[in-house]
């Protein structure tokens, strides 16, 4: 019956016989999210893991029987078994594990924010634009989110009508008490701190539902100064920012420009509450705390509950928070296509949307040291 079948099906079906090897560079964020992600993908196979600390690889090998605990990531991305390295370190390391593995034929998905600077970042685009076969993504998960995606939806089939301000509060507490330890978060040369962290995830997710920030003004402060390390017992200086706001610019649409404001804040004693606010000319759109979804188009009109149920929740493998659930879609959906041959997904941010948050980034920073407005692109 088989030698029945058109060639073309015959490879499509032995495509999804394959197994798409995973291998994940750190053990931070893949072990509380990725690694339960894909350890429940269809056609995933976790086969190596490594690490800073290499008992943190042994640790995560054995939990999820990954068969090679390894100990470098070069030892890693020369694995034949792996097909997508999983870039899940800090910062500083994103753009030389990132162009290795890239070199070695291997598919990526990449930790935000996407490098140290514009410099690295725009290397690592490069690369990947010069490589249209390997699959390189941003780990924006948020865009994966089922709720996230209705409000993507909703924006693009005109319901705000045009956009005339978002307003963006994300307020956590994880870095309120100053007896959290020093570590990589509290180190600049690392890329630790809150804008990278939490403020690449807003400035992704505004270009992505509204296009090109064009400038932006700002201030980054660091209101703990010194923590102490876990080894020394001594208190070391806390060099990355816990707070920060700025105020943004889109580029112009039909004309005209509309305008946002992001607050950015890790100090809430009560871990605060995520909120973002769109007005527009027809309707308004608030997504509060992190997957209720309200809008109301016309004036003085009722807001109605527009959330979407994440079926993510059903899966008990998965850790019950946004950051998992939405990181098992994106890893499924990454899955998928490359059992099915694509290097393109739909809605995900590619290296270049990558880019352009690093852009903004490094303007956020650049304005609070020159005290002023500063063009994402001069």
């Amino acid at each position: 019956m088989s030698g029945l079948l058109p060639q073309k099906l015959k490879v499509k079906i032995e495509m999804k016989d394959e197994k798409i090897g995973i291998g994940l560079v750190g053990t931070g964020f893949a072990r509380s999210a990725q690694a339960p992600a894909f350890s429940v993908c269809e056609g995933a196979e976790l086969v190596a893991v490594c690490s800073g600390q290499h008992e943190n690889a042994l640790r995560l090998a054995e939990e999820y029987d990954i068969e090679h605990a390894c100990e470098s990531y070069e030892e890693l991305i020369a694995l034949e078994e792996v097909s997508l390295v999983v870039v899940s370190t800090p910062p500083s390391l994103h753009h030389s594990v990132t162009l290795a593995a890239l070199d070695a034929g291997k598919h990526v998905i990449c930790e935000k924010p996407m490098a140290m600077n514009v410099t690295e970042a725009r290397e690592m685009t490069d690369r990947a634009v010069s490589r249209p076969g390997q699959l390189t993504i941003m780990d924006h998960e948020l865009r994966f989110n089922p709720t996230w995606r209705r409000l993507k939806e909703l924006v693009d089939g005109g319901y705000l009508g045009d956009l005339h301000h978002v307003n963006v509060l994300i307020s956590t507490g994880f870095r309120h008490s100053s007896q959290r330890p020093w570590s990589w978060w509290s180190e600049k040369s690392a890329g630790g701190g809150l804008l990278g962290a939490l403020g690449s995830h807003a400035i992704d997710a505004l270009h992505w539902l509204f296009g090109e920030i064009e400038a932006v003004s700002s201030t980054v402060a660091t209101m703990i100064p010194e923590r102490k390390d876990p080894k020394s017992g001594e208190m070391r200086p806390n060099e990355t920012d816990d707070y920060c706001s700025f105020l943004i610019r889109f580029a112009p649409h039909n004309g005209r420009n509309s305008h946002g404001a992001v607050l950015l804040s890790a100090l809430y004693a009560s871990g605060g509450k995520n909120q973002v606010a769109v007005v527009g000319s027809k309707g308004s759109l608030v997504m509060e705390g992190e997957e209720t979804l309200i809008g109301a188009m016309g004036y003085n009109q009722q807001f109605e509950d527009m959330s979407l149920t994440d079926r993510a929740r059903e899966i008990s493998v998965v850790p019950d928070n946004i950051w998992a659930r939405s990181f098992y879609h994106l890893a499924r959906e990454s899955v998928q296509a490359l059992r099915e041959g694509r290097t393109e997904i739909a809605h995900a941010a590619t290296f270049t949307d990558g880019l352009h948050c690093q852009e903004v980034l490094d303007a956020v920073r650049r304005s609070h040291e020159e005290q002023r407005w500063i063009k994402v692109r001069d």
